[in-house]
């Protein structure tokens, strides 16, 4: 399958970022880092390139300029994290390459809580949203408003998550499933653990925005 790739920028405020696109994509899934990761997270990379082989479009971004992310209380911030993603989402609707596509967020840790409460923030239609080893908990107040179908994927070795992200799940009213991957960590450095992330997300994803997509 062929794959366009392209260095994007958004701005403002100037957020670098790594565009893939397949022929005729499904849709597009934004994702959202964790605390102190950027665009090159090899994790996140991994995963957007499963999605990309599936016939999704991925954008891998910088939720903060350099500048920003030598302030550590920055990293931090989920609700300014927040904006970011919505600012990144509102720059894809502008693109005429990229406006009307299904929209999907995929958060990693901290990223996670900023992916659901971007879902609520933005006036556009988000698709899906998955979580990688995620903090949704961190969205609590906020979670019985999200209306995007929700996986949460924990590893079965992240003791305290797990239940973090099964209180998360349990304030979810929306379409939603949990899936703990066996013998995983926080990061699912284990093999074939991420394997399992990668399958999990794009099986999510495809059937979650071909639906938005026949609904346009």
């Amino acid at each position: 399958m062929a794959i366009q790739r392209q260095d994007i920028r958004i701005a403002p405020p100037g957020l670098d970022g790594f565009l893939a696109l397949p022929d005729n994509p499904q849709g597009l899934v934004l994702f959202a880092h964790g605390s102190g990761s950027s665009r090159f997270s090899t994790r996140n990379n991994d995963v957007a390139e499963g999605l990309q082989e599936s016939g999704i479009g991925t954008l891998l971004f910088d939720l903060l300029t350099e500048e920003e992310a030598s302030d550590r209380s920055n990293v931090f911030d989920i609700p300014f994290l927040t904006q970011r993603l919505v600012t990144a989402t509102n720059w894809i609707g502008k693109q005429e390459n990229l406006e009307g596509l299904p929209l999907g967020y995929f958060g990693a840790s901290t990223g996670a809580a900023a992916a659901l409460m971007a879902e609520v923030d933005t006036d556009k239609a988000i698709g899906a949203v998955v979580s990688r080893g995620g903090r949704p908990d961190l969205a609590m107040p906020i979670l019985a408003q999200v209306k995007a179908p929700t996986l949460l994927i924990v590893g079965g070795n992240d003791i305290g998550v797990i239940e973090l992200n099964e209180q998360a799940y349990a304030a979810l009213t929306c379409e939603k499933s949990l899936e703990i991957v066996p013998g995983a960590t926080h990061l699912f450095e284990e093999p074939g653990t991420l394997d399992q992330v990668i399958n999990l997300a794009r099986d999510w994803f495809a059937r979650h925005l071909k639906e938005k997509r026949k609904a346009a």
